[in-house]
């Protein structure tokens, strides 16, 4: 049986998968799903499909039917929407929702890890990004997409492994138990990594993090020398925040609990769990709690845009 009431979705649409929780007016928990991928890098209507998919198995549960999408309210955070035209295109999509409003999700994660209070994360996942709200100005690092950008991401650690696999194959570097094992996912030929390299998306590669993260546990010196570099990335985006007189600082991400360990001791001891996640942060963008659309974006090195 569905709903007169008023209700609230907050979406975290990522690389890797796409999350949907919906909740009525005083806060109640109605359903939670999740879906594929939800990045307008596999192009807008995919991602939009994988957004409806996952708000529809939330729905579900509470019999919430289509008529009742129409009053409910969406805070949508979504990868790559600073991609040129990916807003634009997104807003030519049919949309049952009431109201709807679209922002990254990295700007969603930072929102809901610090309930929307001034602070900052970086989200160490398929990508990487670091987004900061002071005096409720948002900050952005980085986080241009793969393979260009997302330096410390799951992505980035998949890339420098098969870059290592390669040389140990070619006997340009040395054959460690890491690079063995990559190596034999593509059956010890590198004309097969070749090939696969050539339709291989961000998600690909970030498949290959936990095996690198593993075995940097375990002693192995390749392992280890990816992982290092990661963790000095994601350390130089947080002490970029503290520069600028952020002190609520949080990793989020898929990796953030692997990567925290090989973070510098300072740093470790500045960060601050979340206090919530990317969801729940664009549920408060639409419950309207906070005044999104009036705040500018500032990019390093980027122009200035609205959110």
């Amino acid at each position: 049986m569905g709903t007169k009431g008023t209700t609230y979705l907050g979406i975290d649409g990522g690389g890797t998968r796409c999350r949907a929780r919906i909740e009525d007016e005083g806060g109640r928990l109605l359903g939670e799903a999740s879906s594929g991928p939800a990045t307008t890098r596999i192009g807008v209507e995919k991602a939009w499909r994988s957004i409806m998919e996952a708000t529809e198995a939330a729905a579900a549960p509470s019999g919430l039917s289509h008529e009742d999408l129409a009053r409910m309210h969406a805070g949508i955070g979504l990868t790559g929407l600073g991609r040129r035209g990916a807003k634009a295109a997104l807003n030519e999509i049919a949309r049952p929702f009431a109201s709807v409003i679209f922002i990254s999700d990295g700007l969603a994660a930072c929102l809901g890890a610090h309930s929307g209070a001034d602070g900052a994360i970086v989200v160490a996942g398929t990508g990487s990004v670091g987004v900061g709200l002071i005096d409720g100005r948002e900050i952005r690092l980085a986080g241009y997409g793969f393979p260009v950008s997302d330096e410390g991401s799951g992505a980035d650690i998949g890339l420098q492994v098969v870059r290592l696999a390669l040389l140990a194959a070619d006997r340009r570097g040395e054959l460690t138990p890491l690079l063995s094992e990559v190596l034999g996912a593509f059956d010890h030929d590198p004309y097969q990594a070749v090939a696969w390299s050539e339709e291989a998306k961000a998600t690909d590669y970030a498949a290959f993090a936990p095996i690198v993260i593993r075995h940097a546990n375990q002693g192995d010196p390749a392992g280890r020398r990816i992982v290092e570099r990661a963790a000095d990335a994601i350390g130089d985006l947080l002490d970029l925040f503290l520069a600028r007189g952020i002190d609520r600082l949080a990793l989020v991400g898929g990796l953030a609990d692997a990567i925290t360990p090989w973070l510098t001791p300072d740093l470790r001891v500045r960060l601050r769990r979340p206090d919530a996640d990317a969801v729940a942060g664009a549920r408060l963008v639409a419950r309207g709690r906070l005044d999104l659309l009036k705040r500018e974006t500032d990019h390093e090195q980027a122009s200035k845009f609205r959110v």
